[in-house]
């Protein structure tokens, strides 16, 4: 019975040990696994975008003036 209670004690800390490295490594690495996710969520946005839109937003050559004019008075 001893022995089965020693194996059932190695097995938990085993388990233990894992889950702790495990979250170590996470949390070391969360930067770059971050940036990662970002890149690939930004990927897969653009690229289902492709030609979706085309020249309904057309992008005009020239802008108008900073402040627009206010419309004459007829008075």
């Amino acid at each position: 019975m001893q022995k089965i209670f020693n194996a059932i004690t190695v097995a938990s800390g085993v388990v233990s040990l894992t889950v702790v490295g495990a979250s170590l490594g996470i949390y070391l690495n969360k930067d770059a696994i971050i940036n990662h996710v970002k890149e690939k969520a930004l990927e897969a946005v653009t690229g289902s975008l492709g030609d979706t839109l085309g020249d309904s937003l057309p992008i005009p050559d020239t802008t108008g003036g900073v402040i627009p004019e206010l419309p004459k008075s007829p008075f």
